[in-house]
């Protein structure tokens, strides 16, 4: 069964992490984005530390509880629906919840540059962020960590994107909420975020893994263009920190490893790791307007929290590739289908990562 054959890889070892949290055991956190990528970890890790955790998704889109058998404490989340950028469904989860920290990632992320998706991302990355700060401060919340973007431009800069743009205004929300009105707010901008648990194949490094593992040559770009890719646990790390950090208040930090990777590099590594030998799409597409490096700078969350990036990329490829892989193997076993080669896949996958530890 390739599934089965799929879970007796070797296993990547573990990322060096934060292990433990302690000072938000019992306390309640609110986390919005919870089905996203990264808040989807958070949620995970806020379990593990035994935190109270409540989070925000829109109406129709919450879960039922989530166990987590064996934690002593609090074993599932509290789930809250509603739109964060309807002021008053901002206050009322915020009040309902009555949280300590807030951990703010909804969001709506989109690299087009037409004009014609600026509204969509005032309305829902800006004033999203807005509400959220407002019904933080008239409720006397203790902490709000904002997740912005490492394309925010520097002061003089043009913004990139719409996206851009409504992350810098937010940003400066965030700026003008705890200098003049005392919120403790902190501001995390992280790079390129990619790690296991991410299926949606309209990002770079999820359409590349399943095209691959389909032995498909992948539709790109040109692939010169340099990435900060930033592991999701190392981000985690960073986030958690904010939440209880005493010099975090007030601080706008990127989070990311201040080193790039060109795309067409990253695709080789993922090429290497799957035993992939054909060709690559690139050039096949167009490149972006306006699709410049974004390096984070890591010095002011070194300085203010103590973080920086741990995990290699070489290191968090793998453990990603590992999740596809094996996801790939239980997909074709439902399916009834055998993998095209995946045997052969599996085998070069094995050794790779045997020849690293």
């Amino acid at each position: 069964m390739t599934g089965a054959l799929a879970a007796d890889l070797p296993r990547p070892r573990p990322a060096t992490t934060l292990s433990d949290i302690p000072s938000l055991a019992s306390r309640r956190v609110l986390v919005t984005g919870a089905r996203g990528f990264i808040g989807g970890h958070l949620l995970a890790r806020l379990l593990d530390v035994g935190a109270d955790v409540h989070a925000v998704v829109r109406a129709g889109r919450a879960p039922t509880g989530t166990p987590r058998p064996g934690l002593p404490g609090h074993r599932r989340v509290t789930w809250h629906e509603g739109d964060l950028a309807d002021a008053e469904a901002a206050d009322r989860i915020v009040r309902k919840s009555n949280p300590e920290v807030v951990l703010h990632l909804a969001s709506t992320v989109a690299g087009h540059r037409s004009a014609e998706v600026l509204g969509t991302m005032l309305e829902n990355n800006t004033r999203a962020a807005v509400n959220v700060m407002t019904a933080a401060h008239r409720s006397g919340t203790r902490r709000v960590v904002l997740a912005g973007s490492v394309e925010e431009p520097h002061a003089g800069e043009a913004p990139c994107s719409p996206y851009a743009a409504a992350k810098v205004a937010a940003t400066a929300c965030a700026q003008l909420f705890h200098q003049q009105w005392d919120l403790p707010v902190t501001v995390l901008r992280p790079a390129m975020v990619y790690g296991p648990s991410q299926p949606d194949e309209t990002k770079l490094l999820p359409y590349v893994i399943g095209s691959l593992l389909e032995g498909r040559a992948p539709r790109l770009s040109s692939g010169t263009r340099p990435i900060d890719w930033v592991y999701v646990d190392d981000v985690c790390d960073a986030f958690l920190l904010a939440a209880v950090h005493p010099s975090a208040p007030g601080l706008v930090a990127d989070i990311g490893s201040g080193t790039s990777t060109t795309i067409a590099d990253t695709v080789r590594m993922v090429a290497t790791l799957i035993g992939y030998e054909g060709a690559f799409g690139f050039g096949e597409l167009a490149d972006r307007a306006n699709d410049v490096a974004h390096l984070a700078d890591p010095l002011p969350a070194l300085d203010g929290l103590g973080w920086r990036s741990t995990t290699s990329l070489t290191h968090g490829l793998t453990q990603t590739v590992h999740w596809h892989l094996t996801r790939h193997d239980a997909h074709h076993e439902r399916a009834g289908v055998p993998g095209k080669s995946q045997a052969e896949v599996r085998s070069l996958f094995r050794l790779h990562v045997q020849g690293r530890t």
